[in-house]
């Protein structure tokens, strides 16, 4: 089973700690691209127009400044400098050592910097979005689905891939229709079914840790996907398609 995960906005920076070592990440073929894509966001974060470019507010200049050296600045592990709310619903740091390597084997963060991650890969704190476009590189999303395709379907292989990325990250990479599946969140009210987003990456980050954390066989098919999201959720199933993969609806009841 492989888990893809997206990054969150959200980052809390490593107070202390060595620099990133490019090399020393998971998928070391990214290596080349990963230092590309650095230099171009080191180049942007100092232009007049940043803001602008990176779609962030002017209250958030210390992250442009920390963008602009990000070789310098302290690293640590993706699950600790990731800090939103599908990370904090995943609770890395209440898993057992157990669920802890189940965790760093099976989970993999799509980035608009680093391409993909491994959980554990030491990294710095930085501020960039896959719907970005650098000089250089271009639209991120677009530079990365060139460069993905070869590293992750050597790491997925013939496992399942259970996709909570949201759309904009997912775009990066797809996996084999037959072999993945998308997760998305319906809340139910009086009837009526609408998407949720805060709700969903709450969700996702849940459905994350209860695969890590629950008992047996990990699911190895979209239909014992769904039996194990059955065991916390309401949930229904919508088969893939040629082109499409598989989609797993949970459903938030209220």
């Amino acid at each position: 089973m492989l888990i893809l995960l997206p990054p969150s906005e959200g980052k809390s920076p490593a107070v202390k700690g060595p620099a990133v070592d490019l090399e020393a990440l998971q998928f070391p073929e990214l290596t080349a691209a990963r230092q590309t894509v650095m230099t171009a966001l080191a180049v942007t974060s100092t232009a007049p127009d940043a803001h602008s470019i990176l779609g962030v507010g002017d209250s958030l200049g210390a992250e442009l400044l920390r963008n602009a050296t990000l070789g310098d600045q302290p690293a640590a592990p993706a699950f600790r400098i990731y800090s939103g709310v599908l990370y904090d619903a995943l609770g890395y740091s209440t898993l057992t050592p157990v669920q802890r390597r189940k965790a760093q084997e099976s989970v993999v963060v799509i980035s608009a910097l680093w391409g993909a991650l491994g959980f554990a890969d030491p990294i710095p704190a930085y501020r960039l979005s896959m719907s970005v476009s650098l000089p250089g590189t271009g639209t991120l999303s677009s530079f990365w689905k060139q460069r993905l395709s070869g590293p992750l379907g050597v790491r997925s292989g013939d496992a399942l891939v259970v996709d909570c990325r949201s759309s904009t990250y997912a775009s990066a990479w797809a996996g084999a229709p037959e072999r993945t599946i998308a997760v998305n969140v319906l809340q139910e009210r009086d009837g009526k079914r609408t998407v949720v987003s805060h709700s969903a990456k709450h969700t996702r980050g849940l459905l994350a840790r209860h695969l890590l954390t629950r008992r047996g066989k990990q699911p190895g098919t979209p239909v014992q996907l769904l039996a194990a999201a059955r065991e916390r959720w309401p949930a229904e199933l919508t088969p893939a398609t040629s082109r499409k993969p598989a989609q797993l609806s949970i459903i938030l009841q209220g």
